[in-house]
């Protein structure tokens, strides 16, 4: 409805402004542009270290909340031990902060921290002599040509299957260090061949050697152990 006053036709109070009538649209529109924007672009990594360069130490706070779990997890696969890669990851950020200033740019900042914490777990190695450690579960990539079935198995294929995880899990511990920690950079961590070799400080004719040598191992070891599973019984 609308009502004449003055010779200016107005809109009424139930259209919410009272406003010429023509006028109440165009005047709904302009709030809705002027509507301060409150959602913000996510801060990238690259932004945060050059703010902890500037003297921003909450940014690099900001750094170590994002990153400390994934890093906790890459040391806990290259050591076997939660604790110590929880000690490791701490000697990690540290040895981040007060190397920040050589960090390239060229590099993704993970990339540049996880071969930090690489080498640091290697030195450990070498001088103690730590167990083998151990998949909490079969990468994906490895292990996808496992499945029997895409229907629902039976109980005999269910069993069958796991004990094939199991020994694929074992082959993957039995791996040499070099081969398993390469690979794990390559399947678990999604890293690609040059920034393993950037990582490790290995040339990437190197790397996909090894990474190739060790899938290699874990086929010969899968398919050994399909050919036990699916040997009729004696």
């Amino acid at each position: 409805m609308t009502r004449e006053e003055g010779g200016v036709r107005l809109g009424t109070r139930r259209e919410g402004l009272l406003a010429p009538e023509g006028d109440v649209l165009q005047t709904h529109r302009a709030l809705e542009i002027k509507r301060p924007l409150t959602e913000t672009a996510p801060v990238s990594d690259e932004q945060l270290v050059r703010q902890v360069l500037d003297g921003n130490r909450r940014a690099f706070e900001r750094l170590v909340r994002r990153h400390q779990t994934g890093l906790v997890n890459h040391l806990f696969r290259q050591t076997g031990q939660r604790e110590l890669a929880v000690d490791l990851a701490q000697e990690v950020f540290l040895k981040v902060y007060t190397a920040l200033p050589s960090f390239n740019p060229k590099y993704r900042f993970t990339t540049w921290v996880y071969r930090i914490a690489t080498n640091r777990a290697i030195d450990l190695m070498r001088r103690k002599t730590l167990p083998v450690c151990s998949l909490d579960e079969a990468d994906h990539d490895l292990t996808r040509h496992t499945t029997l079935a895409d229907e629902t198995p039976a109980p005999d294929e269910v069993l069958a299957c796991a004990e094939l995880q199991a020994r694929l899990k074992r082959a993957i511990d039995d791996l040499p260090g070099d081969y398993r920690r390469l690979l794990l950079l390559r399947n678990r961590e999604h890293y690609r061949y040059d920034e393993i070799a950037w990582i490790t400080g290995l040339p990437i004719g190197t790397v996909k050697n090894r990474i190739f040598r060790a899938r290699e191992i874990l086929r010969q070891t899968l398919n050994h152990s399909l050919d036990e599973i699916e040997a009729p019984a004696s």
